[in-house]
C-alpha cells in the first residue's frame, strides 16, 4: 500500500488557483485543487506574501470616532492638529454637539451663526472645506476638518487655539 503527501507552500493565503475565470485564494484554493477533474483545469500561481487588502475602517459614531476619522482626513491633507487640541477645542466650543448653534454672538446677528462642533460660520465652512467631506457644517467630521483646515491657514494648527478664533 503506498500512500501519496500532499505538499502546501505557505503561506496559503497568499496561494491563488484561477477556476473557469474565477480566482480563489486560502483554503478554497485548496479544496478546489483537490477535487478530481478540476486538478487539470486549474492554473496556480503564489502571490507576494506582502500582497495588502485595503480595509475600510470603521469609526464609532460618537466624539472620539469623529475626531479620529477627522484626524485620517487631516493626515491624507496635510492639515496638522493633534487629538488633544481638536478635544480641547470641541469642549470649549460646543461641548461635544454636533448640533450645537450659537444663535446670540456677533455672527449670528449678522445672520451666520456659528454652527456645529467647532462653530465654525458658513462662509468659513466653504472657503475651508475639505473635499471627500460632506458639504454639511454640522457633519461632525466635516465641520472638524474644516475648522482644523481654517485654524491651520491662520494659527499654524488646531493646537495653538485656546480661545475663541
Amino acid at each position: 500500500m503506498s500512500t501519496t503527501r500532499l505538499r502546501i507552500r505557505r503561506p496559503l493565503a497568499a496561494r491563488k488557483v484561477t477556476v473557469g475565470g474565477l480566482a480563489v485564494t486560502g483554503a478554497a484554493a485548496l479544496a478546489l485543487s483537490l477535487v478530481p477533474g478540476t486538478a487539470v483545469a486549474a492554473t496556480t500561481t503564489s502571490a507576494p506574501a506582502s500582497t495588502a487588502t485595503a480595509v475600510a475602517t470603521a469609526y464609532p459614531n460618537n466624539l472620539n470616532g469623529w475626531i479620529t476619522e477627522a484626524l485620517d482626513v487631516m493626515a491624507a491633507n496635510g492639515i496638522p492638529g493633534s487629538y488633544d487640541g481638536l478635544h480641547r477645542n470641541i469642549m470649549r466650543e460646543s461641548s461635544g454637539n454636533p448640533l450645537a448653534i450659537n444663535n446670540w454672538d456677533i455672527n449670528a446677528v449678522n445672520g451666520t451663526p456659528s454652527k456645529g462642533l467647532l462653530q465654525v460660520i458658513d462662509p468659513t465652512f466653504r472657503a475651508y472645506h475639505v473635499a471627500g467631506t460632506p458639504n454639511d457644517p454640522f457633519h461632525p467630521v466635516a465641520n472638524i476638518v474644516a475648522a482644523a483646515n481654517y485654524a491651520a491657514d491662520r494659527y499654524g494648527s488646531i493646537d495653538n487655539v485656546f480661545g475663541a478664533y
